[in-house]
C-alpha cells in the first residue's frame, strides 16, 4: 500500500475508533495503545465490528486477539483489504 494510501487509511481507522469510543479524534493517535484510550475487551469488540463494517472486510479472532493499539488496528485492516478480492463493478 501507497503511503499516501496508509495516511488516508490510518486517518480513518482513527475516526472509527474515536466514534466507537466517542473520544475526539485528535486525542487518538497511530501510537495510542487500547491501554492508554482505556479500552477494555467489550469495547474492543465494538471497535472490531465498526472496523468491519466500514471497511467490508472480516477481521479473524486471531487477529483480534493480538491487536493492542491503533497502529496494530490500521496494519490488520490494511494487510485484510490488499487480501481481499475485488468485487465485481469496484475499481
Amino acid at each position: 500500500m501507497a503511503d499516501g494510501q496508509l495516511d488516508t487509511l490510518s486517518a480513518e481507522v482513527i475516526q472509527v475508533i474515536a466514534e466507537t469510543q466517542r473520544l475526539p479524534a485528535d486525542s487518538v493517535t497511530l501510537d495510542s495503545t487500547f491501554e492508554q484510550l482505556k479500552i477494555d475487551s467489550l469495547d474492543g469488540i465494538n471497535i472490531v465490528f465498526a472496523l468491519e463494517n466500514s471497511f467490508r472486510i472480516e477481521i479473524p479472532d486471531d487477529a483480534v486477539r493480538n491487536m493492542r493499539s491503533v497502529r496494530d488496528a490500521v496494519a490488520g485492516v490494511s494487510r485484510l483489504l490488499s487480501e481481499a478480492p475485488v468485487q465485481p463493478g469496484e475499481p
